[in-house]
């Protein structure tokens, strides 16, 4: 037995949809290290493209927006007496589609429904999928490094809400059995999704240079992350966020992007 002990474990991951993303990684690295996988996702055309870089392996569609199929996926599951070991919620949006706005200038509208997909999916997922959850199952959600310091708009309180929410799940799955709930924090990284938020790639540029190493937060490393709190070798830690970010949130007055803001200002 190897020290993650992942061989002959199988683990539902969500939100694959191209080889830049978190989820890839971390399915490739759970691949890797013996574990089988099932994956949902949001439509014919992702589900496609996933089926290419993991073949043979179940994709069903999951709108995780929609309550009814979240309900039906459960029951699909259970009926198919698959049992699970952990499940990876890398599920997020936001509509920027009119930039990015002061928070209070927030629509409603945008704000329910990034809510909807981006933090109460996990809770509704979770929900429906804990018959078929081994009983020392694993959670994990994809955070951000920082909900208060963001320059994300409205997804800053949102991933705080998702944050809450990996501690209160933790907490009422408790009650009869042992499924544990935690959450990456990530630092900036370099995604197609991310390269969809207004103004993200100034402050990818900006964050590399506040890691103690000034180098960029790969998504192997995030992925690496994710795969050892799915994994029996994290057994001790529940409800709570694993920070990733190369050190930066340590160094946010780092003497050369300080030295250089001062020798350039006016």
């Amino acid at each position: 037995m190897n020290f993650l002990n992942l061989e002959n474990k199988t683990f539902l991951i969500t939100g694959v949809a191209n080889k830049k993303s978190v989820a890839y990684f971390s399915a490739k690295t759970l691949l890797d290290n013996g574990a089988d996988l099932i994956f949902t996702v949001q439509n014919e055309t992702i589900q496609k493209k996933v089926q290419e870089l993991f073949p043979s392996k179940i994709i069903y569609i999951l709108d995780a927006s929609n309550e009814n199929e979240i309900v039906d996926f459960g029951k699909k599951l259970l009926k198919e007496n698959i049992k699970l070991h952990g499940f990876l919620h890398s599920i997020a949006f936001a509509n920027y589609s009119e930039g990015m706005k002061p928070f209070h200038e927030t629509k409603l509208r945008d704000y329910l429904e990034a809510t909807t997909i981006s933090c109460f999916s996990l809770v509704e997922i979770a929900k429906n999928i804990k018959q078929v959850l081994d009983t020392n199952a694993s959670v994990v959600t994809i955070s951000i490094s920082n909900t208060r310091a963001t320059n994300y708009g409205y997804m800053g309180p949102i991933k705080a809400s998702l944050d809450a929410a990996v501690a209160f799940l933790a907490k009422s799955f408790a009650s009869d059995s042992e499924v544990r709930f935690n959450a990456i924090a990530s630092g900036p990284l370099k995604t197609s999704a991310s390269a969809g938020i207004p103004g993200y790639i100034e402050n990818y540029l900006f964050a590399e240079q506040l890691t103690l190493r000034h180098r960029a937060l790969h998504t192997q490393e995030v992925a690496n992350s994710v795969v050892f709190l799915l994994s029996p070798a994290s057994s001790g830690i529940n409800a709570t966020s694993m920070l990733v970010d190369a050190g930066m949130s340590a160094n946010y007055f780092d003497e050369k992007v300080v030295s250089k803001f001062s020798q350039n200002k006016d």
